[in-house]
């Protein structure tokens, strides 16, 4: 038995979101660093090279591989760049995490949404799903096959927060159903992860972009105590989840739509309640 054997070796990995909005660990940042210690070749992608750089620094300090590309997820002709770089740098993708996101900053309701913001939030988390795939599909075809992972919300599948997240996190559920349906004779595996209450860089700081709200430590605690094991969630809790999906280990699992909240969506609204 190859016990020893790292459960990415030779696989090659795009990560979108690859940076932190602010200090400590992004989802995209802890994937990308389990990435490289699993032994894949990580391109990192973000808006932001200099968030990237961050990732990168740790990655090449344990010794692991991987370099930075600028890319806005929204645009046909940055994604298509980033697959270009992707080949040329590594060769063929084998997984591809859809992680970068931002959070709604304003209209809670459909009543008091502003159609800008409205275009952002789904443009970003959901137009940017569809670009960044659309563009990786047929390189990873190419490559053989391999796996997408994608980033929902308990926003996505339960009601509450502001209505443009919620729906680009409850799209970014059915368009995995349909990828996964399509793309499952390609050899190409499409899961999606629903976290659940997180502590991130974007939550302690509020909304990445100008006008969000940091979250006050009353507002922490009652996230907290919403789940059924009454813990709060890191980056890495999701990280590991994406290492699990992108390995051999899944190689049977397609179409999934994972909660990893502490067991917040499987609860009742009153049993959260008698909790918090």
């Amino acid at each position: 038995m190859e016990q020893n054997r790292l459960r990415l070796s030779g696989k090659v990995a795009i990560v979108t979101g690859a940076g932190s909005s602010g200090p400590g660990f992004g989802t995209g940042k802890a994937t990308s660093i389990l990435f490289a210690r699993e032994g894949a070749k990580v391109l990192l992608v973000d808006a932001v090279a200099s968030r990237a750089e961050e990732t990168l620094a740790i990655i090449e300090e344990e010794g692991g591989e991987a370099s930075v590309f600028e890319a806005d997820v929204t645009r046909s002709d940055d994604c298509r760049a980033m697959v270009e770089a992707t080949l040329d740098r590594y060769g063929p993708p084998s997984i591809l995490f859809n992680n970068a996101a931002v959070n709604a900053v304003r209209g809670d309701t459909v009543a008091d949404l502003e159609e800008d913001e409205w275009d952002r939030v789904l443009g970003v988390n959901l137009k940017g799903v569809m670009l960044t795939s659309g563009h990786t599909v047929p390189a990873m075809i190419e490559g053989g096959g391999g796996s997408i992972i994608n980033v929902s919300s308990t926003a996505g599948i339960r009601a509450g927060g502001e209505v443009s997240y919620a729906a680009a996190k409850g799209g970014i559920v059915s368009l995995t159903y349909s990828m996964a349906a399509h793309h499952g004779r390609d050899n190409i595996r499409v899961n999606c992860l629903v976290p659940g209450h997180l502590w991130t860089p974007m939550v302690s700081a509020g909304a990445n972009s100008p006008g969000g709200t940091p979250m006050t430590e009353e507002n922490r605690e009652h996230r907290r105590r919403a789940g059924a094991l009454g813990t709060e969630g890191t980056a890495w809790d999701i990280a590991w989840a994406v290492v699990f999906l992108a390995s051999d280990e899944a190689r049977w699992i397609s179409g999934a739509v994972l909660p990893v909240d502490a067991g917040t969506s499987a609860m009742l609204p009153v049993q959260m309640f008698r909790l918090t």
